[in-house]
């Protein structure tokens, strides 16, 4: 029988917190979090985790006045052996386990979506061929919650490549939970229709010894906001985070990550890379990007080896992208820990050596912006998507005539 005990909502008001959106005297690990909507303060541009967020473009699934759900979020996958797929209520006590949201969009998509789907994989499963999940928007016009679990149980593998299409407002969330021992590779595919605002946090519990590997990769959309945030539950853990995003004019992509290493001897890894590009003669608001890296140390996290990096393309005039890493160690016993971030144009020495050997500007300017997302794309496992994706690159520089 399906266990309905619903997750402890904060019966009390958030808590006093500084501009950055976190209690005063704590850590950005300690940024306030609950399963209960009515704990979190509407946004605004005060916040540090709402300051880049063009919030009059939320359509009001952030301040409560549009937030009845008019369509459904469908998710679609084939069943095989060693894996089930399971449509729960939120009340399941498995709903939930991997963090409780920490902004008021995550904790309303929680508090409106009446059912979650959970996917599972056995201990002990290897699957051998990519598991491909697709996830279909409401339409255009209409607006819906959702709610989607991964789970791999102890000594599992297996790779997930999720595919997000269609139209409408979205908010959801999503987790990802890897049992000791367990390897979890996931391609999250943002592939939406140009009208779609998307909000989602994605919730990643590692286990003792186990790897996750997590690759967003972003490219349709108006407005699309991923919020990525990393537990580890046992020493041994490892993440690797990695991102591509590729804004054109009227879109804004931002993706706000959080690793927070509490226990000992674990590893992250994060790399995301972006690009950016426009047309002065539109009428539509220029492409912006957001990228923010939150890395904590805490202070019993002895041994831990980290590093973050993130690097922006602007391929045309009036693009913009912000970039902002934060380290916060509290502990001087570590293995490694260190961060890079960069916003630039073309590097003009790479296309002199290009059209020096007959290449045109053209062609060498695509070369140039492939290689760039190579480092991105090499690192997925699955060869059939890294090709798609390539294609995806070149569709876009096509579309904007470089």
């Amino acid at each position: 029988m399906t266990d309905t005990t619903t997750p402890t909502p904060a019966s009390a008001p958030a808590p006093v917190t500084d501009r950055y959106g976190i209690p005063v005297g704590a850590t950005k690990g300690d940024q306030f979090s609950s399963f209960d909507v009515g704990a979190f303060e509407v946004p605004s541009h005060k916040d540090e985790i709402w300051r880049f967020t063009p919030l009059r473009r939320l359509r009001g699934i952030h301040d409560g006045s549009n937030v009845e759900a008019t369509g459904r979020i469908l998710v679609s996958l084939a069943e095989q052996d060693g894996l089930t797929v399971e449509t729960v209520t939120t009340g399941d006590k498995r709903v939930g386990e991997a963090g409780a949201p920490r902004d008021r969009v995550a904790a309303q998509a929680f508090t409106a979506a009446d059912e979650a789907t959970i996917i599972t994989v056995a201990k002990n499963k290897v699957i051998d061929e990519p598991v491909y999940v697709t996830v279909d928007g409401p339409g255009e016009g209409n607006v819906a919650f959702g709610h989607t679990q991964v789970r791999l149980e102890p000594f599992a593998n297996a790779t997930f490549v999720v595919d997000q299409r269609g139209g409408g407002t979205i908010a959801e969330n999503a987790e990802f939970i890897v049992g000791d021992s367990a390897h979890l590779e996931v391609v999250l595919i943002q592939d939406w229709d140009d009208d779609v605002v998307h909000l989602a946090g994605h919730h990643l519990q590692v286990g003792r010894d186990a790897t996750v590997t997590y690759t967003a990769v972003t490219f349709g959309g108006e407005l699309v906001r991923i919020a990525p945030s990393v537990r580890y539950t046992a020493p041994g853990g490892t993440a690797h985070l990695n991102g591509l995003y590729y804004a054109d004019d009227g879109q804004h992509i931002e993706h706000r990550l959080l690793v927070d290493h509490e226990v000992p001897n674990c590893t992250s890894r994060i790399l995301y890379k972006g690009a950016l590009q426009g047309d002065a003669k539109s009428n539509l608001p220029d492409a912006h990007t957001v990228w923010i890296g939150d890395v904590l140390i805490r202070s019993q996290a002895l041994g831990t080896d980290t590093y973050e990096m993130n690097r922006n393309l602007v391929l045309t005039d009036g693009a913009r992208a912000d970039s902002v890493p934060n380290l916060e160690i509290e502990t001087g016993e570590i293995a490694g820990a260190g961060h890079a971030s960069a916003v630039g144009r073309f590097d003009e020495e790479h296309l002199f050596y290009l059209m020096s050997r007959g290449i045109t500007e053209d062609v060498a300017r695509r070369l140039v912006v492939r290689g760039f997302f190579g480092e991105v794309i090499n690192r997925i496992g699955v060869p059939e998507v890294r090709d798609r994706i390539t294609e995806a690159v070149d569709l876009e520089l096509q579309s904007s005539g470089i």
